[in-house]
This record gives structure tokens, C-alpha cells and sequence, in this order.
């Protein structure tokens, strides 16, 4: 809050509430020794609010901020552009302030949006059904996980090593009393795809999904088409974690026979806020939507043939009895679904494809000009890939990234804590439709220096 309008007195009868005299007495807590050794010199007592602002201002622009840094850091969330009606939109007091409709029928606008996302969705995924919105991607790829073993009744889980290990994480933590079942599918060392022989050995009669990312974690685009039909032929279900944004320029995961599709929607027009809060995607074929999490708006007519938005489904616990429930999810990222609607509106099939096709342009440009640099090599040079790539440097990313921050620049991520068998210095950089020639040529020159 810019303003807070508390009074001595109102201060006074809060203290009393909780029974000290003073703002100091609740931190008398705090060790004396700790008190002693601190040093509060350089504080000021106070300042007025003029100061206060400029003092803020100050401390704020030692931020090494996307607005001033040309960022090359992606892995799950990006710097994607943000048209201003998005903003426009999602900032009106009606969605803004709104929470999750719980008398869905006088909360028309509110259902409307829902609709529209969920047809956007459906259509950019190229699925029959999508739900409302999950927490983020890694929450929507679990439940999905748990969605497609209530589907097949089976407890096996293949999960491909290239699927984000945040993801891989949450999914072990959402599944540790549903099945112990879960095995990794490593990929091929010449491109980062998953390797296709080993999955189909992998498969058995209790497999109840394939659980792959499309573009993976190193960048690299997977063919989804043959997983599809590895998984099919046992009876298993072929489960997607998708970039949305790679759907600007290749085919639908729908249309390549996957049979659940999940994402991570903050590209779609939401801001990367320090990671989180985020929007997950979720959709699936037609045949699966009573097994869905959450819930879906459809659409239908009232008693004076106007067009309406009903609550048509909703299978978490509160709403049905909980042994029949498919989920404990209790809301849905609205307001970012908003953000994603108005987002995917504005930018148009045209637009959306030219941002697609500006990332992969732009990261193979780049990707080219540091494997010409000497030491620097690509990790996989055989493997297409949309905006993420990985590089061996000749020196700890994490070194590297401290000389490119002073340069002004945000580096990429260090790969050697999740992915040790690469090396210690291997790094995977992203380049979005944000970076200019000029910013990949300045992140050019500042790894060769």
C-alpha cells in the first residue's frame, strides 16, 4: 500500500490488542548479542516522504532488472513482450479485484473471460478440452500425471530426463502416495532428444504415460508423433509439457497424438515477477474431461434465448464427494488467464507467428555466433531447436555470468547441478523476440572478452 492511514491512536489501541506498550517491545526477542554487533549507523531514524521515495529509487536501481539488462535466462520462465492493452485489461476493478466465482451465474464477465481462455487454449494446443487454469506448469504436469494414471488404472510413469527438473520434482512430491512406479528415460548425447529405443523397451503393460517437454529443457524439438504411437501401441497415454509460445510455428501437439497436453502460460502476456505467481495450462481429447482437474465454463442460452456462461464442471472435492474427486485444486489463475486471453487476442495468428518465428531466427543467429567464438562450442549442434540451446564455455558459467552482469547482461543457466554428465561448464542460454542483433552482438563480445 502506497498509503497506510494508521493514527498514534489507532497504533496505540493495536499495541494494546496484543499487549505490549511499544513497537520496539516486539523485538525484544532478538539476542542481545545480535543486537550489539549490529550496525544500524548508516540508518536513519526517519525519513520524510519525499527522501523516503528517492531512497527507494536508489536502492531499487541496484536491481540488475530485465527493463535495463537484456536477459538471456529462460528455463521455464521468459522475457517475452507484453502489449499494453494486456495490462489495460487485467488492472479494470472488475478482474482485478475479483476472486474465484463461487456464485458463478452473477459473475458473467468473470465466466466469459474463463470461456474465451479456454477456447484459445484448446485451439492454440490443438485439443478438445481445456480446463480454467492450474497454479503453473509444474502443478498442471502432475496433476495431468495423476489424470492419466485414473485413465489407464495403471501406476507406470516414463518421464524423459530432458523434462525440467523443477517439474520432475514436483511431480515425485505430487505422486509419493500414488505410486513409486516412476522411471527416467535419459536422451541421445548428439541432439537432447529423448532416446526413442530406450522408451520403447521401457514401456510395459502397467505404463500408464509418457511424460515428455516439447521443445525439452535443453531446447531441443522433440517428435512427438513417434512417442505418440511408441505409447499408444501398449496402451499408454502421451502426455506434453509445451512451450506455448513454439506453437506460434510448430504443428500442435494434438495433431501429432498426444493425448494430454500441460504448459507454463507466463509467456503468454504475464511478467516473469521474480517467479511466480504463474499460470498453468491444461488440456485434453474429449474423451478425458470428467477426469479433468479443476473446472470448466461452457456456454449456453437462458429462458430469454440470451447468451450465457454456466460453471459446467467442477471435479475438486469441495464440489463432489471426495472419492470421486480428481483433484484437491481449490481456485484458478484467473487473473493471468485474463492476461493470456487478452494477450493471445491482441497478437492474432499473425502476430503470434512472427513472435514464434523472431525467437527462432534470433536464438540461431545467436547460438551460431558463439560457437564461431574460440572455447565456446555447442553442446548439441545437431539438434533443432526453437529459442534454448545449450553451450559449453571455457570456464563456470557461474564465473562467466559474474564478468557478463558487470557487463550489463543476465547470463544463461548453469546445467552442472542437474545435469552433471554435461561437464561443469555447461550453461543453456535463451533468446527471445525481446533481444535486439544489438544486445546478442554485446553478449557475442562480452563472452569472447
Amino acid at each position: 500500500m502506497s498509503y497506510i492511514p494508521n493514527t498514534e491512536s489507532d497504533r496505540a489501541r493495536m499495541l494494546a490488542a496484543i499487549g505490549v506498550g511499544s513497537v520496539a517491545e516486539l523485538f525484544d526477542t532478538i539476542p542481545s548479542a545480535i543486537l550489539e554487533s549490529a550496525d544500524f549507523d548508516g540508518v536513519s531514524p526517519m525519513l520524510d516522504d519525499i527522501s523516503l521515495r528517492k531512497h527507494l529509487i536508489a536502492l531499487s536501481s541496484k536491481n540488475a532488472d530485465m527493463d535495463r539488462y537484456p536477459c538471456f535466462l529462460g528455463a521455464g520462465i521468459y522475457d517475452h513482450y507484453i502489449p499494453p492493452v494486456v495490462g489495460h485489461v487485467t488492472g479494470r476493478s472488475e478482474f482485478y479485484t475479483a476472486y474465484t466465482p463461487y456464485q458463478p451465474e452473477v459473475s458473467q464477465g468473470v465466466l466469459q473471460s474463463i470461456y474465451e481462455f479456454q477456447t484459445l487454449i484448446s485451439r492454440l494446443t490443438g485439443m478438445e478440452v481445456a480446463n480454467a487454469s492450474m497454479y503453473d506448469g509444474a502443478t498442471a504436469l502432475a496433476e495431468a500425471v495423476l489424470m492419466a494414471c485414473d485413465i489407464t488404472k495403471r501406476t507406470g510413469v516414463l518421464v524423459a530426463k530432458t523434462l525440467h527438473p523443477a517439474y520432475r520434482q514436483t511431480m515425485r512430491t505430487y505422486l509419493e502416495s500414488h505410486t513409486e512406479n516412476i522411471a527416467e528415460v535419459g536422451y541421445v548425447a548428439e541432439t537432447g532428444a529423448i532416446n526413442g529405443g530406450a522408451l520403447t523397451e521401457a514401456i510395459g503393460d502397467d505404463t500408464a504415460c509418457i511424460v515428455v517437454q516439447h521443445p525439452n529443457f535443453f531446447g531441443t524439438i522433440e517428435d512427438l508423433r513417434a512417442l505418440a504411437d511408441a505409447a499408444h501401441v501398449k496402451g499408454a497415454l502421451l502426455l506434453v509439457s509445451v512451450d506455448p509460445i513454439a506453437l506460434g510455428v510448430l504443428e500442435t501437439p494434438g495433431a501429432l497424438g498426444a493425448d494430454i497436453v500441460t504448459g507454463e502460460g507466463q509467456s503468454l502476456g504475464c511478467y516473469p515477477a521474480f517467479g511466480g505467481p504463474l499460470l498453468g495450462l491444461l488440456t485434453c481429447r474429449k474423451d478425458y474431461i470428467r477426469r479433468i482437474p479443476g473446472r470448466i465454463v461452457g456456454a449456453t442460452v437462458d429462458i430469454e434465448n440470451t447468451r450465457a456462461y454456466v460453471m459446467t464442471l467442477r471435479t475438486r472435492e469441495q464440489d463432489i464427494r471426495r472419492d470421486t474427486a480428481t483433484s484437491n485444486i481449490c481456485t484458478n489463475q484467473a487473473l493471468f488467464a485474463l492476461a493470456a486471453t487478452v494477450y493471445l487476442s491482441a497478437m492474432g495468428k499473425t502476430g503470434f507467428a512472427q513472435v514464434a518465428n523472431l525467437c527462432v531466427r534470433k536464438a540461431h543467429y545467436a547460438a551460431t555466433e558463439i560457437a564461431k567464438l574460440p572455447g565456446y562450442e555447442l553442446v548439441f549442434p545437431e539438434a533443432p531447436f526453437f529459442k534454448e540451446f545449450v553451450v559449453r564455455m571455457p570456464d563456470a558459467p557461474e564465473a562467466i555470468n559474474k564478468r557478463l552482469l558487470e557487463a550489463g547482461i543476465l547470463g544463461g543457466l548453469p546445467l552442472a547441478a542437474d545435469y552433471p554428465e554435461l561437464g561443469e561448464n555447461a550453461a543453456l542460454l535463451c533468446v527471445t523476440e525481446q533481444r535486439s542483433k544489438e544486445e546478442i552482438d554485446a553478449l557475442v563480445v562480452a563472452l569472447r572478452g
